[in-house]
Formats: structure tokens, C-alpha cells, sequence
């Protein structure tokens, strides 16, 4: 079986999407259908810098209101795509 593809909403362009819904509900299932893994693996650095810049317990309905509001910017918000030309820094 292939692997989900999705046209990332951060790259532009047709890759491989995540392997289920990474957040429950509605929100969840648009980043399913339009957030690469690559996508994802940005939003997991931002959402680390989130939780220490905000002392964030995770475990939360607070906590997890925030992330979720985060979430849909990072990806759906107004300036969501990345910078023309813009590649990853290649980790070490």
C-alpha cells in the first residue's frame, strides 16, 4: 500500500503525509489531510519552543487550547507558508 500523500500546506508540493490524524477532532483531521511529515516534524520544534517559552503542562485544557490555537496558525494561519526558497536546516 502506498503511503499518504497529501499537498502540504507549508511546502507546496505533493509528500508523503502523517500515518493518522495528529490531533483529535476537526483540526486533526485538515492536518491529516493537508501537513506532510516533513510539515509536522517543524511544528514539533515550534511546539517545543511553545511549551518552554509558556511553561506549558501539556496536560492541560489550557495548555492543550493553546497548542491547538498554535497548531491551526502554524499551519492554516495567515503567514502559515514558508519563505520561498526556504530549505530546512540539515540536522548534524
Amino acid at each position: 500500500m502506498d503511503a499518504h500523500r497529501v499537498k502540504c500546506v507549508k511546502f507546496g508540493r505533493e509528500l508523503p503525509g502523517l500515518d493518522e490524524p495528529p490531533w483529535p477532532g476537526e483540526l486533526g483531521d485538515r492536518i491529516y489531510q493537508n501537513v506532510s511529515q516533513e510539515a509536522w516534524k517543524l511544528w514539533i520544534e515550534h511546539l517545543k519552543m511553545i511549551i518552554n517559552e509558556y511553561r506549558l503542562n501539556p496536560s492541560t485544557k489550557e495548555a492543550q487550547d493553546l497548542i491547538a490555537s498554535q497548531m491551526e496558525q502554524f499551519f492554516f494561519g495567515e503567514g502559515a507558508a514558508l519563505p520561498p526558497g526556504y530549505v530546512p536546516a540539515r540536522k548534524k
